[in-house]
């Protein structure tokens, strides 16, 4: 029942999306998906490059991720594709279980997905604190640029990991090829000095794979080339269903959290930042099914995974893109590119891709947000911040995540476990009626903060130690938001010490969260009232001393 009202909710915003569609925005969406398509061509492939696979596959990968995902997306202005973050995750597992291993975990990670899609998990990402995501956003940086250290140089190095590479730098030594390096470093200065102004029309990165190309095509230089693009979306090197690695499924299950875990949060996280600029909001849950038919469907094409890229987005919506038909546009321009251009993009060398990567991984980074967390000395920020990037460099997305999410909850808990209790004596100047009698050995205490295991035993103490021998004592909770068994366990310990000396202890200002909990464990009795104020609670002794004479 519930996909049936979901399908039909998809068909009724896409009716709404398409209301009124002209010949002037199919113009709009056409435009728009030749713009994009010129940020998503070199992107691609130098992301299928650093993904451990080719430049076919991050081909292969935008285009069927522009047509599946981009038809199916929760909003209008999704595009998705490989990305730099997802590379980042990629190398490492292609290097241990090779191709068929990402395309095995790619699969799992679709079905994921789909899972995730059906439980209606989309707004978990919502949790994730903004330093942690820029502090693996910035990880993913890091690895992205170490991770082109040897296209960029021409040297050689070994290891799975972005440390046991460098580390073998000092085992092989770091022999550098001056010919690679120009190339690389040629597209690097054109993406830096490119204006402007002219990016959205003719994006850096393009330009400076073209220069390199042209000048590759002149001198026949001896470096390393991304080599020969199949005219097929059905290449040899793809997944089929009879060479699934079963033997390896357990394995590759936690690299396929990771992949999933990625495309969840990139994409969601793309989905919210393009759709403030659009002003439409994203279908989360539906984004999700989208992603994950997507890469369910890509690694039988010879794809690696896909999440929507919020530099293309942006591209998108900032070129006048009305619909997702704009995606469908950019990822039949990239076909048309692959069949028609395949033999010039084959000569592009890998060291000017690597200059790509390079320039996108400094990019990456929150630059502003980052600048500002430590401008302003945000010590849980930088905290967040700088924990996740090396767990992420250290670890996987996965694990830098969990750290993070930890991390934050230990300082959430730090931060607020500061709980202020003040004593007063009573105040008859406030008081509007008189009082038949003396209250000299009556305190009031105000308590403020949530009370809980970290601060247990510190309301108890400060009474104790001031107000010994006190007649009776109010406890003033109105700025006690929560409390748990640990700080109840300290309310009736408080009481029980009292009741010892033969004094009274009242509860007032109790919020609705502290009375529910003290319901459940059924401790009214243990105090000789709960009143809504402190008014009240001197009304009440003022009754109980009383009734004593």
């Amino acid at each position: 029942m519930r996909r049936k009202i979901d399908l039909r909710t998809f068909l009724f915003d896409l009716k709404k999306e398409f209301e009124g569609y002209s010949f002037h925005k199919l113009t709009k969406d056409l435009l728009a998906g030749l713009t994009v398509a010129a940020v998503a061509l070199p992107l691609a492939l130098a992301f299928g490059v650093s993904s451990g696979a080719d430049a076919a596959a991050g081909m292969i990968t935008a285009i069927i991720a522009g047509l599946v995902i981009g038809g199916f997306s929760g909003a209008s202005y999704q595009i998705s594709g490989p990305t730099g973050a997802m590379s980042a995750i990629l190398i490492g597992l292609s290097a241990q279980y090779g191709l068929q291993g990402v395309f095995a975990a790619s699969l799992l990670s679709g079905l994921l997905l789909l899972i995730a899609s059906f439980l209606k998990l989309g707004k978990i990402v919502s949790f994730i604190p903004g330093s942690v995501i820029s502090g693996f956003t910035s990880g993913i940086a890091v690895i992205i640029a170490a991770g082109q250290i040897d296209n960029f140089f021409g040297t050689v190095s070994k290891g799975s990991t972005m440390l046991g590479k460098l580390a073998s730098y000092g085992e092989l030594g770091f022999a550098i090829d001056p010919m690679t390096v120009f190339f690389g470093v040629l597209v690097v200065l054109v993406m830096l000095l490119w204006p402007k102004k002219w990016q959205h029309t003719f994006p850096s990165s393009l330009a400076g794979l073209i220069i390199a190309l042209v000048i590759q095509l002149i001198i026949q230089a001896d470096v390393a080339m991304v080599g020969e693009l199949p005219s097929t979306l059905l290449p040899e090197v793809r997944l089929l269903p009879s060479e699934i690695p079963w033997q390896d499924i357990q394995q590759l299950l936690v690299p396929a959290i990771s992949i999933a875990a990625l495309g969840m949060i990139e994409s969601l996280l793309c989905g919210a930042s393009a759709g403030k600029m659009k002003n439409e909001a994203l279908n989360a849950d539906r984004e999700l099914f989208a992603q994950g038919i997507g890469n369910t469907l890509l690694p039988f094409f010879g794809g690696v995974p896909a999440t929507a890229a919020i530099a293309r987005t942006s591209v998108a919506i900032k070129a006048g893109g009305q619909t997702r038909l704009v995606s469908i546009f950019h990822s039949l321009v990239l076909l048309a590119s692959m069949f028609l251009l395949g033999p010039l993009m084959s000569k592009i060398p890998l060291s000017a891709l690597a200059g790509v990567l390079m320039v996108t991984a400094w990019r990456m980074n929150e630059w502003k947000e980052i600048h500002y967390m430590f401008h302003k000395h945000l010590k849980t920020s930088m905290i967040q911040f700088s924990v996740t990037m090396l767990a992420t460099i250290v670890f996987d997305l996965t694990i830098a995540i969990v750290i993070g999410l930890l991390v934050s909850c230990l300082l959430f808990i730090v931060n607020n476990a500061d709980l202020e209790v003040v004593i007063e004596a009573v105040d008859f100047k406030r008081l509007d009626r008189s009082l038949k009698h003396s209250h000299e050995k009556t305190v009031l205490a105000y308590v403020s903060g949530p009370m809980f295991f970290v601060n247990q035993g510190k309301c108890k103490k400060k009474l104790i130690e001031e107000c010994a021998d006190a007649q009776a004592v109010i406890l003033s909770m109105r700025g006690v938001p929560t409390i748990d068994e640990s700080g109840l366990t300290e309310l009736v310990e408080i009481a029980r010490y009292y009741h010892s000396q033969n004094a009274y202890v009242i509860l007032c200002g109790v919020s609705r969260a502290v009375l529910e909990r003290m319901e459940r464990y059924e401790l009214f009795d243990a105090f000789d009232n709960v009143v809504w104020d402190a008014l009240k609670a001197i009304e009440f002794l003022d009754t109980i001393y009383q009734k004593t004479e």
